[in-house]
């Protein structure tokens, strides 16, 4: 049963014993209830907008849409009231984690996480910290690094303050809100005024979006960085 302070979780994947799995993992948690699962990505869609979840956790590989689909159908661009997408990625899946960057989800999660990672991530998502594991983080960046030669033409990076510039890295690197005061030495609510800030300066949504334009205008970068 859920109460107020209860992390209600939808689960979609299209494998039932991860989906069992999963559940097991997260209701072993006092504050997390799975309350619907979905077993295509249609069905998630459908559940999702009617139960409204505090979070979906959405597998990338779903039969008739995947996640990259339904994290836009949820949290997409132009979407009113987005829900929360945590998608469940695997490391030979680096470019739809890629996709689903623009897609609008809050964070990602590798399908071998362990039980303490899974609850983290779903709290993180929860109260809109949600971040990228540090392992997506650099292959992501090797990748761009790889196939990205140049920052993209309009750079707001002119905009961003000095200090804005070392939230942005933080973010980027996969730092949470509380590391960023610590690593910075600023209060928790003097970082949590320049994330929103600078959401307003480069026009989205979440940190994970200020991840994705950190990556793409080089404000940070991947070190040694093999090239095939």
């Amino acid at each position: 049963m859920t109460t107020p302070s209860t992390i209600s979780v939808l689960l979609a994947d299209d494998q039932a014993m991860i989906r069992s799995g999963l559940r097991l993992l997260l209701e072993d948690e006092p504050d997390i209830s799975v309350i619907a699962e979905a077993s295509d990505g249609v069905e998630a869609v459908e559940l999702a907008r009617r139960l409204r979840p505090d979070v979906c956790l959405v597998d990338i590989r779903m039969p008739r849409l995947d996640g990259i689909e339904v994290t836009r159908a949820l949290a997409g661009p132009g979407v009113p009231n987005p829900l929360r997408v945590v998608v469940v990625t695997t490391f030979d899946a680096d470019e739809y984690v890629y996709g689903a960057l623009h897609g609008g989800a809050v964070g990602f999660i590798l399908k071998d996480a362990g039980p303490a990672l899974l609850a983290e991530a779903v709290r993180a998502a929860n109260i809109g910290d949600a971040l990228v594991s540090p392992s997506v983080t650099l292959r992501l960046l090797r990748h761009l690094a790889a196939t990205h030669t140049t920052p993209t033409a309009s750079d707001p990076s002119r905009r961003l303050s000095e200090r804005e510039t070392e939230v942005v890295r933080a973010i980027a690197k996969g730092r949470t809100n509380r590391e960023i005061a610590a690593e910075l030495f600023i209060s928790l609510s003097t970082v949590k005024s320049h994330v929103s800030g600078i959401q307003a300066k480069l026009g989205v949504r979440n940190r994970v979006q200020i991840a994705a334009w950190a990556w793409e205008t080089r404000t940070v970068t991947a070190p040694h960085v093999r090239r095939s």
